[in-house]
């Protein structure tokens, strides 16, 4: 797929009237994890490799720093693990000794965003507010990252007002810089976290308003990267699909796009939400018909259940198996889920009440 977005065709013209080659290389960098972020993995390593040996014969901070922090990333798009976290610390501290505060507030923000994504709040608030002391106002690629982090954090909290604010400076700085792969890990997230609210309200029995808008958020992810040219979170919307499908009770649509596309997901690195989802195919699997398969895969389910996971996910694990042992008869499986679901699910709200505290005291001040 060709590469459209904006910000690359911005880079190729610096790259064109570089004025050495070590900026040269530090702007092909620069292009390689925008690369990754469009989901151009292949491509990117080849000029990554490059990069590296001109870095062996000619060692200059500058370009260390940038090649730890797109090492970072790849390992990060690669299978969204926590391994990136090293080789971006990395990048941070050889810009804060070296004195490049750009290169350092950058690394701050992805940091900031790794830390989110494993749901490390104190790291993540801190990291987020280095990041906004230390970006200059037109910084737009650092301060992108952060105000997104922060969006996404006060969204999980269930603080929209808040959200909604970051949100909109995220849009403005990624906007500016024409960063289309930024805009689409926008699309990405609001569509992921309304569909996580619109999940937890049906699994906890809340009444809620039919959202008939949660399907078009996910067509506009697909809608959006065909446009510019593809994206690194392109793996994961047929899981987003599925959700809403299970949300809006098509059991056999949700069932098909989990079994087609659930194995590669938990490789891509779902892997920590892997009971979750296991429970969720066990539920359609329930409501197509298929009893003896459901009870294998909410076992299944239960085995992959990790008590360290993210708390939500733990709760939404037994509440939804609760659901699966009641429709297979079995009232002592289900009430030990049902206990174990609602003492998650407070836990939970202690979590977004501790999250939102913490933004507040972090970014108070920052913008």
């Amino acid at each position: 797929m060709l590469l459209t977005s904006r910000l690359s065709k911005s880079l190729e013209r610096e790259i064109a009237k570089a004025g050495n080659p070590i900026e040269l290389a530090c702007l092909k960098a620069q292009r390689a994890i925008l690369l990754m972020r469009h989901g151009h993995l292949p491509e990117a390593r080849e000029v990554l490799t490059a990069l590296h040996q001109q870095a062996f014969q000619y060692p200059n901070p500058a370009l260390g720093a940038w090649l730890h922090l797109a090492e970072g990333l790849m390992s990060y798009y690669t299978d969204f693990s926590s391994s990136a976290r090293d080789k971006v610390l990395r990048a941070h501290a050889i810009s804060r000794s070296a004195g490049m505060r750009p290169l350092q507030a950058l690394s701050a923000a992805w940091l900031a965003h790794i830390h989110f994504a494993e749901h490390q709040l104190e790291p993540m608030a801190l990291y987020l507010a280095e990041t906004l002391r230390l970006a200059a106002p037109d910084q737009h690629a650092a301060r992108s990252r952060a105000c997104m982090v922060a969006a996404q954090g006060y969204h999980f909290a269930d603080r929209m007002g808040q959200a909604s604010s970051w949100y909109m400076r995220a849009r403005t700085h990624a906007n500016a810089e024409g960063d289309d792969a930024t805009l689409s890990h926008l699309i990405h997230n609001m569509a992921q976290l309304r569909t996580a609210q619109a999940r937890r309200a049906h699994l906890t029995g809340r009444p809620t308003a039919a959202d008939g808008g949660l399907m078009l958020g996910a067509d506009s992810i697909q809608h959006y990267d065909e446009a510019v040219g593809g994206s690194a979170m392109e793996g994961l919307v047929p899981i987003l699909r599925a959700q809403v499908l299970v949300v809006e009770g098509d059991f056999a649509g949700a069932q098909a796009l989990y079994e087609e596309h659930l194995p590669r997901a938990m490789s891509l690195g779902l892997a920590r939400l892997g009971s979750s989802l296991l429970a969720d195919l066990a539920w359609c699997r329930v409501n197509t018909g298929q009893t003896e398969h459901a009870l294998r895969q909410a076992h299944e389910s239960e085995v992959e259940l990790d008590p360290d996971c993210d708390v939500d996910d733990r709760a939404a694990t037994h509440a939804r198996l609760a659901q699966v042992y009641t429709a297979l008869g079995d009232p002592v499986a289900a009430r030990r889920h049902t206990d174990l679901a609602e003492t998650a699910w407070l836990e939970f709200e202690v979590q977004q009440r501790q999250w939102a505290a913490a933004l507040d005291e972090g970014l108070s001040g920052l913008a």
